[in-house]
């Protein structure tokens, strides 16, 4: 089997010696397949961002790593997952985005659902004007609920049921970000941009959590903010990813600028920090603004990219919010080309998966070791069953 023939342990030495992961783990179908589940099923990933069910009885149909999900925002006004699936036969129960008015209703049969997720009508179950059967236990056929935690605004997923609660498993995540534990408030349709990125998945990951590419790639950020003005941040299994010490605040041509998140330190005066938090979100804080990029694997090759604004104050500047809008678009298409063109190179035989800088790549090193542990553990589980 070809995931077996990938061998991980070259990645886990240390820098000096490592190699990148392998070309299989970017241009295989099989590794690709190996690779979402063991790493995105056990642990907490990205699905999206409570924004994007502002309502109570808003849902949206989701795919996750194929399986059919719906976000919704139930009556009390709690962000729940479901499997969007009917108990009953598996029917997909909302196939569009929608406002749920009364109960989820499943086309096929009729049986519905509260948007807390419990059984609450089987029309016809028992027979012709029966609608009930002491065959069926409506307290035990509600839907599917998938483990959810929010933070940061993103919804975070754990499908497998088996992970450590959120706040456990990510405490020095919080820890380090604990000054911006403050409301987080969307920008709205003009923050929300998608990008798709002909690329594996992974690769995003590893572009976005070094600073090395940036005098060559984002030429603008690099004319104030320069290599030497960055840092890194590296928790093994955890996160990884940059800070910089000389963030500029955005004003608009009246001088105006977005308000800062309240009580934070001197040190975010000029700070800002660029996480990658294992596997598929990538998040960012300043003094004024923040933002969260959930990274859904569309196929071995190919990545969308969801990208989305927060503030400090629910309604900051619209023009300035524009901006700052357009100006991440434009840093985010500069990398387009890169994580693209590193996936053409993945094509070549010869490639051994790469040497990593000792100083430069220690970010990008990290997430290939968390990469490799997971997959090892991962095989080595299915190897004893």
């Amino acid at each position: 089997m070809t995931t077996q023939a990938t061998n991980l342990n070259d990645v886990r030495q240390p820098i000096e010696r490592a190699n990148g992961l392998p070309n299989a783990h970017y241009t295989d179908p099989d590794v690709h397949t190996e690779e979402t589940r063991a790493l995105m099923l056990d642990g907490w990933a990205g699905l999206a961002v409570a924004a994007d069910v502002p309502e109570p009885g808003d849902a949206v149909p989701m795919e996750f790593l194929g399986m059919p999900l719906l976000l919704l925002r139930d009556r009390e006004g709690q962000v729940r997952v479901f499997q969007n699936i009917c108990r009953h036969r598996g029917m997909i129960l909302v196939d569009e985005p929608r406002k749920i008015e009364g109960a989820i209703r499943c086309p096929y049969h009729s049986w519905c659902y509260s948007t807390q997720g419990k059984l609450v009508s089987t029309p016809h179950v028992g027979g012709p004007g029966q609608n009930t059967h002491e065959g069926i236990k409506r307290e035990d056929l509600g839907l599917i609920e998938v483990r959810s935690h929010i933070w940061r605004e993103v919804v975070w997923i754990n499908v497998s049921g088996t992970a450590p609660g959120f706040e456990e498993a990510n405490a020095k995540l919080i820890a380090r970000w604990a000054e911006f534990d403050k409301p987080l408030y969307h920008g709205g349709a003009d923050s929300a941009f998608r990008l798709d990125v002909n690329c594996n998945w992974k690769l995003a990951v590893e572009n976005y959590c070094e600073s090395y590419h940036l005098p060559w790639v984002h030429p603008g950020l690099n004319s104030y903010s320069r290599l030497e003005d960055h840092y890194h941040i590296e928790e093994p299994g955890q996160f990884s990813g940059q800070g910089t010490l000389v963030y500029r605040q955005l004003t608009g041509e009246a001088g105006q600028v977005f308000e800062d998140f309240d009580g934070l330190s001197a040190k975010w005066d000029t700070a800002a920090e660029y996480i990658a938090v294992f596997p598929n979100v990538l998040l960012g804080v300043h003094r004024d603004h923040a933002f969260a990029i959930i990274l859904v694997p569309e196929a071995m090759d190919r990545t969308s990219e969801h990208i989305h604004l927060l503030y400090a104050t629910p309604e900051p500047d619209a023009e300035l919010r524009v901006k700052n809008t357009e100006q991440w678009k434009v840093v985010f298409e500069e990398d387009v080309f890169v994580v693209e063109g590193m996936q053409r190179g993945r094509s070549a035989p010869g490639f051994d998966g790469g040497r990593f800088s000792p100083v430069m790549d220690g970010p990008t090193h990290l997430f290939h070791d968390w990469v490799a542990r997971r997959l090892q553990a991962h095989r080595q589980q299915l190897a004893a069953e």
